[in-house]
């Protein structure tokens, strides 16, 4: 027994038949089969040609008349817009509307049928007039094209099935492929396999044709994608670019997206592997006996030949693997240090409560901001230590005892030379206890004027005191012993040789008996 649609579906077809929608827009929105959309528009067709329009006058009744709008669209038949058919391209080609397109057809060339006649006619045109879409072919070496697919299940010895994925490379210019089933869709999983592709092409292409995946892509933009930092890291060690396409368009990459498919169907439908390492060691046979043998339908050539030609072309491969390495958004602590794998490594001090780029190998730690800047590199430390910069620790808490004896004296030499003297006079004689004494003294500058702190420091130096309590009751005192410069004449200074006679004199009284004397 043949399907009929309902009777709301069948309302809903020749409404939308009306308002000039196309039999494919109408399989599309309603969800059934085009083919049945022009059955039962054509059976409309046939039953309004039968339907007789009629009017008898006043007195007639209406019960049993059949009222239809016939239109060329439903009928199949050549429509009334056909003969302005130039006078509608000409308005199509200036931007009109279709209303605006239908009123100079009425307006001007007496047009006697409906706008929706106008309509349909308009969107027949319309999908006649597609653009179809245009295959673009690449130059050797410019590109591969990347993506994932579901591969054959894996049953380990645990009877446990699994569903890897499968990772599949194409060269666009020769469709040199390269296979590799991964556990996850992971970033580094994806950075590993493109790698082992570059290895065994044995060259680098200079673009790498991506779909907007997690692993790579961060947030999805045709013209400005943001692009996972480590896969940007893996492109500038490559010397490559990655280029991911316009979203929800796989077309964009379309050799890839046939070669999934001609990898799933030729190499892996109906197989089950124990392990993932036999079934990409079945892969790589595959590549070499199947797919690298074939003749392409596109190109018409073998897959081998074209990509000897191609080989040539790619870029040279760099010396060394791209490094492994992990990284994280981290914290800066109160302390200026980042915390990575329960060791501490120091960052600029405006960084303080912020947040960094972390990149650490087994070997170094590499700090970056926001915009990937490099801030700091470390060397890797173990558990529970610190590695510091001294550039990352501001001047002003770097303290005396760190920036040695020298500096400190230096220090005290600017107060005076006293100070200076009686700096290092205290520092041999009182030794390392000496060097908090000494950062005592080069802070009294903030209370005291130098003046009088070097005044203190030479009485204190000349008392041989070497305390800080002393000093600082020094620099209250004034001086004991003032030098004056001596006077060659004065009134009150008698002449050198006006002794020469008094002098004698009194040795002599002084020697002589107590009786003697007169």
């Amino acid at each position: 027994m043949a399907n009929i649609l309902r009777v709301d579906i069948q309302t809903t077809i020749k409404s939308l038949s009306e308002q000039g929608w196309s039999q494919r827009r109408i399989s599309r929105e309603l969800g059934i089969h085009r083919k049945t959309v022009s059955r039962y528009l054509k059976k409309l067709a046939e039953e309004a040609s039968k339907c007789t329009i009629s009017n008898t006058g006043p007195g007639a009744s209406d019960e049993g008349v059949c009222i239809v709008e016939t239109g060329p669209s439903s009928s199949g038949g050549r429509s009334d817009s056909e003969p302005f058919k130039s006078v509608i391209l000409s308005g199509l080609k200036q931007g009109l509307t279709g209303q605006r397109i239908y009123q100079d057809l009425v307006n001007e060339h007496q047009f006697k049928s409906s706008y929706q006649s106008v309509q349909r006619f308009i969107n027949k045109l319309e999908e006649r007039t597609a653009l179809p879409f245009r295959r673009l072919e690449c130059e050797a070496g410019e590109e591969v094209q990347v993506d994932f697919g579901s591969a054959a299940p894996v049953v380990g010895s645990d009877g446990k099935r699994k569903r890897p994925h499968l990772f599949r490379v194409i060269l666009s210019h020769s469709r040199k492929g390269y296979s590799e089933v991964v556990a996850r869709q992971t970033t580094e999983h994806f950075i590993r396999a493109l790698e082992n592709a570059f290895r065994s092409f044995g060259g680098v292409p200079r673009k790498v044709i991506i779909d907007n995946l997690k692993a790579a892509v961060i947030k999805a933009d045709f013209y400005d994608p943001d692009i996972h930092p480590k896969i940007r890291s893996f492109c500038e060690h490559y010397g490559t670019i990655v280029l991911p396409t316009k979203p929800r368009t796989p077309r964009h990459k379309g050799k890839v997206e046939r070669g999934v498919g001609y990898v799933k169907n030729n190499a892996l439908k109906g197989r089950v592997f124990s392990s993932l390492s036999e079934q990409n060691d079945y892969l790589i046979k595959w590549e070499q006996n199947v797919a690298d043998t074939r003749i392409h339908g596109t190109t018409c050539q073998q897959v081998k030949q074209a990509f000897a030609t191609e080989r040539s072309h790619l870029l040279p491969l760099p010396s060394m693997l791209f490094p492994c390495f992990e990284e994280s958004r981290r914290s800066v602590h109160r302390d200026q240090h980042v915390e990575v794998c329960r060791a501490y490594y120091s960052v600029p001090c405006e960084y303080v409560r912020r947040e960094v780029w972390v990149r650490y190998t087994t070997r170094t730690v590499e700090l970056f901001n926001d915009q990937w800047k490099l801030l700091a590199t470390h060397v890797r430390v173990e558990r529970g230590k610190r590695s510091t910069n001294p550039v990352h620790i501001p001047q002003e808490k770097i303290s005396g005892i760190e920036r040695g004896e020298s500096w400190q004296l230096r220090k005290a030499g600017k107060i005076g030379p006293h100070a200076k003297s009686w700096a290092e006079a205290m520092l041999r004689i009182r030794g390392l206890e000496g060097i908090r004494v000494l950062q005592g003294l080069i802070t009294l500058p903030r209370k005291y004027n130098l003046k009088q702190i070097d005044q203190g420091c030479q009485l204190a130096l000349a008392s041989e005191s070497f305390r800080l309590r002393d000093l600082k009751n020094f620099m209250n005192e004034p001086l004991l012993q003032q030098t004056f410069e001596f006077l060659d004449e004065h009134p009150l200074i008698r002449n050198l040789d006006s002794y020469s006679t008094f002098v004698p004199e009194v040795f002599t009284n002084e020697i002589k008996p107590k009786g003697d004397r007169q």
